[in-house]
């Protein structure tokens, strides 16, 4: 037992010894952070409400079928559901407490909650205000500190991706003595770059300014020169606008046309300065090859591989499999183990082959990729 204890320690002590780099592609080609694959969560942050406030809302609401779904704690999805990629929905609250009373709660004979967090001044994180709140982190900063805790305590791990949605009250709700939201702005928007860069500092965070080149847009230095070296990006965050349309993308472009100066990458598309990182959410049919020429040209890619509850309920792969075949680097799910679809009638689970936490993309990783060396921490 003593010898093969020290064989063990040997190996490990002459892998970590071999430059990241090295290690992950056997010394062919520059791994960078878009040549791996992983497994994101689908508004990470949602838990299902009560009882009495899910009969108000399959009273009110002819799609009350699609809330029934919860989420662990971030700091789990990240440790035993090895998830690397989550979506956050943000609202603004820049005085505090505007979602402390919603409608569902009034509705259902409760009353308000008693959330310090959501009393506090600063953005908050939630699915739809008044009829949908359930949430693991109902405060922005509270689930960045989750996030940054985790990887504190892994620092190893590949680039953190998070999802982040600008979302804004609904109009029907408001109508109804709901909350109304202050409607995004560029001033908005400093702040929530600023909150993040409060729990991130520049060390910690891959940005639109750490890819882009002098005398390029950002678009023409992801295609020329690639993203930053994944060597040089285990244990930090990088986070992406979920919103297309000029409505909410022009305020946060303001004076900033490839996104200088910024924290999040916007979802664009080819042909625009601040296309970097394009959100395309349907995987199957035609698709896959589009996805596929956008890996292959150097774009960062979400997709999803399932939605709610059809793969859930039928128990399909097709979509799973079309997602992991086209390369997007991020593929969101709401089921990223086993068990969780259960409750719909089948065992159907998003993971990588094998159950990894990370791979070697299938359409852009160097030659020589390994998935065994892409992280440098252990996981349950």
């Amino acid at each position: 037992m003593r010898r093969l204890a020290l064989i063990a320690a040997t190996a490990v002590t002459a892998l970590a010894a071999v430059p990241a780099a090295d290690a992950a592609t056997n010394g062919h080609g520059t791994l960078r952070i878009n040549h791996v694959q992983t497994i994101a969560t689908h508004n990470s942050y949602h838990r299902e409400l009560t009882d009495a406030e899910k009969d108000v809302q399959r009273r009110t609401d002819a799609n009350w079928w699609n809330l029934q779904y919860s989420h662990t704690a971030l700091p789990n999805q990240f440790g035993a559901q090895h998830v690397r990629g989550i979506e956050l929905d943000v609202f603004p609250d820049p005085q505090g407490g505007l979602y402390s009373n919603p409608l569902v709660r009034r509705d259902a004979g409760l009353p308000a909650l008693n959330d310090p967090a959501l009393a506090r001044p600063g953005f908050k994180v939630l699915h739809w205000a008044d009829h949908d709140y359930g949430t693991n982190c109902s405060a922005l900063l509270t689930c960045l500190r989750q996030v940054r805790e985790w990887s504190d305590k892994n620092p190893g791990h590949v680039p953190l991706t998070i999802l982040t949605e600008f979302k804004s009250t609904d109009p029907a709700k408001e109508a109804m003595g709901g909350a109304k939201s202050p409607a995004w702005d560029t001033a908005l928007m400093d702040a929530l770059d600023a909150e993040i860069r409060s729990v991130f500092p520049g060390d910690r965070l891959i940005t639109p300014d750490d890819v882009r080149k002098p005398g390029l847009t950002l678009e023409q230095s992801v295609l020329k020169f690639g993203w930053p070296e994944l060597k040089s990006s285990r244990g930090k965050v990088m986070f992406f606008m979920d919103n297309q349309g000029s409505a909410i993308q022009e305020p946060y472009l303001a004076g900033r046309p490839s996104l200088e100066g910024r924290v999040l990458f916007t979802n664009s598309r080819p042909g625009r300065p601040d296309a970097a990182f394009v959100g395309w959410n349907e995987p199957e049919g035609a698709n896959t090859a589009q996805i596929q020429d956008l890996v292959r040209k150097g774009y960062y890619v979400r997709t999803r591989s399932d939605v709610p509850f059809t793969e859930a309920r039928s128990g399909s792969t097709g979509r799973l499999k079309a997602a992991l075949d086209s390369g997007a680097q991020m593929v969101s799910t709401d089921f990223p183990v086993i068990g969780l679809s259960a409750r719909n009638g089948s065992d159907y689970t998003a993971e990588l082959p094998g159950g990894a936490t990370v791979r070697c993309n299938p359409v852009s990783a160097p030659a020589g990729c390994r998935d065994n060396s892409l992280e440098r921490i252990r996981t349950r």
